[in-house]
């Protein structure tokens, strides 16, 4: 096979699954909300949980200082370890108003690793999570993936799998990185149209290449077809 596109792969995408809905939210602070407001729940629970947040308690660090606690654990319960989840809740409001001061756009528009160490002080939020987030909130044009897109582009046949995950994601980046759609929105656009493509048709395991729009310029798709013709 020749050297796979990811534009070509992106267009299939989008044809297939339409233009994705945007994100939740700009604010950097409500995307790291997101990130935690319910433990191991899936986007509709999320969304509940979001939207739960910011009706009885609010998305403001000093709102949720405020508020019940009883409230905050309501929200956690859309996930697992709903206790756990308004733990997390309060220490991202700490971390934003006694650190940050309520302004963390301010802390993620210097250089790229500044705002990355910055958003990394928050509970549950990685690399690849830091990375999403200075994405969607229009702080740096960086190409983050979560684990569904990153699993997407490597059968693809960008990249390499490395014996550590981190070492594996970087190397996709690298793969991918001459060949980036520029601009916020279609790299938002990007990283949403792979992640669903991960989570509905390239699955971890028992992915459904038999009915997957890009199957015949996959690396994956095309290995597994030959040995296992139908």
């Amino acid at each position: 096979m020749s050297a796979p596109s990811l534009s070509t792969l992106l267009k299939s995408l989008k044809k297939h699954y339409g233009q994705p809905k945007p994100p939740v939210s700009r604010d950097p602070l409500e995307l790291v909300l997101w990130e935690n407001v319910a433990y191991m729940a899936n986007d509709e629970k999320r969304a509940q949980a979001f939207a739960l947040l910011k009706k009885t308690v609010g998305l403001k660090a000093k709102q949720i200082l405020a508020a019940d606690h009883e409230k905050l654990v309501a929200v956690g319960r859309f996930g697992i370890v709903p206790f756990q989840s308004a733990k997390k809740l309060v220490r991202i409001a700490e971390i934003a108003h006694f650190i940050f001061h309520d302004d963390l756009r301010a802390a993620i528009t210097g250089d790229v690793k500044s705002a990355t160490k910055a958003l990394r002080r928050f509970p549950s939020i990685g690399e690849p999570g830091a990375e999403k987030i200075l994405l969607f909130a229009h702080a740096h044009k960086t190409f983050a993936l979560d684990s569904n897109g990153m699993r997407v582009l490597h059968r693809y046949g960008l990249g390499e799998e490395k014996k550590q995950y981190a070492q594996t994601y970087r190397s996709v980046q690298q793969a991918v990185a001459g060949q980036l759609p520029a601009g916020f929105e279609p790299l938002i656009a990007a990283h949403l149209l792979l992640r669903q493509h991960g989570k509905e048709l390239c699955k971890t395991t028992r992915p459904l290449c038999q009915i997957c729009p890009v199957v015949n310029q996959c690396r994956y798709g095309q290995d597994a077809a030959r040995h296992n013709p139908v």
